[in-house]
Parts: C-alpha cells; structure tokens; sequence
C-alpha cells in the first residue's frame, strides 16, 4: 500500500534509519510509561516505537490516508491513532506521558506552546524541527534568535540541541535542514508573579526587540519603575530569570 505527500501539511517523510534510531535511542535515555507520536506519517520511528517493551502507546495523525496505511502496515497500531490534528486534542493520558514526533514544520511552534500548556503531564519531549527553528528555541540571551520561543519554553524545560539532519534523510528533500531537541522540564519552576505575567511581559518585550526594553513595556509598568537601568538593555539581553523577577514590579 503506498501514501501520497500532502505539501497542504507539511510533509517531508524521514527515510534515513540511522536518524530514526537516534532519535529513539535518545528517547530511551529517560523513563517513561506512556508515549505520545505526534504526525507518524509513514511511520518511520512508528515501527520502532511500538516495539518498545511496557509502554502504552498513541499517535495522534491529522491525514487520513496516513492513517490507513499505518493501520495496514502496522496491524499491532490499531485502535491507537487519533485522527485528529495535535493542534485539536486533549491530553491522550490522564497520568504523564512523553512526547515524540517529526513535528510538521508549518505547526511546530504552535506545537511547543501546545505542550507548554501541558507542561504539568509532559516531563519529557523529543522532536525535529526546521534546524532554524530549533535554533531559536534553544539559543542564549545575547543571540540575535533569542526571543520568545527561547525564553517561554526554557522558563520550564532544559533545552538541549541534539543533532542536525540533513536534507536528504527525507523523501522529498525539504528546502532546510532539520534539527533534533530534546525538552526536559525543571525540577522546579522559576519563581514569577505568574504564568500569565510572565507570558504578557515577556511577548510584549520582543514586540519592539530592538528598542530598550522601557519603550516597548511602558504601558507595562510605572515611570518610576522603569527608570531602573535594566530597561535601558534590549529584550534579548535579558536572562529569563530577569523577565521573571520584573513580573514582580508590574501594575
């Protein structure tokens, strides 16, 4: 049975064994019970997953056609896909669960905010991103990438920068490379007025990114509040530990 690529999805199939071997070789290295795939598409770590030992696992597939040929490729993944786009679902598990996937490129990032809201259930996430947008959710205060994506998710998981893929572990060939990033979530959460604050003030930072920090937020905080000489920095100078102390000082 063969499948058709739906450019409307942002299909690229990964083909390179070695990379999907990676990739679940890097997942083993933690614990887990439940297992989220996110876009199994041709099933490429599909048919590794469902061989790991003890594990209840789902997938969660928007593509019809996809579905059909996993369940017929796959007999042993009936009744465990969710035909639905991720973007749609509840969580799949009512205990924690981790997450895995070679995330569409047009909803990655929407995909991170997704499980940001489900940090709670999520301590693990292993996907693949276009290689510049797992740049951004990784990179350091100073870099001209930091922004929103990198501070939001690094508030709550450790970040760390796997591997690149190239363009031609794919059929087809994506346009950009691909990067693989593993999210670990803290131990303990970094300390802010709330998610809320911190979310606003930090979205509201890096509206005007390359402007001090007081013109962008100024509708933010008091005048006297923002003669302090840390809004004299641009958005991108700022650690999150500094974001999360300034939600303090907000109206």
């Amino acid at each position: 049975m063969q499948y058709s690529l739906k450019k409307s999805l942002g299909q690229h199939f990964l083909k390179d064994e070695s990379v999907s071997q990676k990739i679940v070789d890097a997942l083993k290295e933690d614990d887990f019970s439940n297992l989220l795939e996110v876009g199994p598409g041709g099933g490429a770590l599909t048919k590794y997953l469902l061989n790991l030992p003890g594990i209840d696992f789902k997938a969660v597939e928007l593509d019809e056609e996809k579905v059909q040929y996993l369940e017929h490729t796959y007999p042993s993944i009936k009744n465990k896909i969710i035909h639905k786009s991720f973007l749609d679902i509840d969580p799949p598990f009512e205990n924690e669960f981790t997450l895995i996937g070679n995330f569409p490129y047009n909803i990655s990032t929407q995909i991170v905010f997704k499980v940001l809201e489900w940090k709670e259930q999520v301590p693990v996430m292993i996907g693949m991103f276009q290689k510049e947008v797992a740049q951004r959710i990784a990179s350091q205060p100073g870099n001209k990438v930091y922004g929103i994506l990198s501070v939001l998710t690094q508030a709550f998981y450790e970040v760390e920068y796997l591997f690149d893929v190239s363009e031609d572990s794919f059929n087809p060939p994506p346009k950009v490379k691909s990067g693989v990033l593993r999210f670990r979530r803290k131990p303990e959460s970094i300390n802010m007025r709330s998610q809320k604050h911190f979310f606003l003030l930090v979205k509201t930072s890096f509206n005007q990114r390359r402007k001090m920090l007081r013109n962008g937020v100024r509708g933010l905080f008091d005048e006297t509040i923002l003669k302090k000489e840390i809004f004299s920095k641009r958005a991108e100078q700022l650690t999150i530990n500094e974001f999360a102390e300034l939600t303090f000082e907000m109206r």
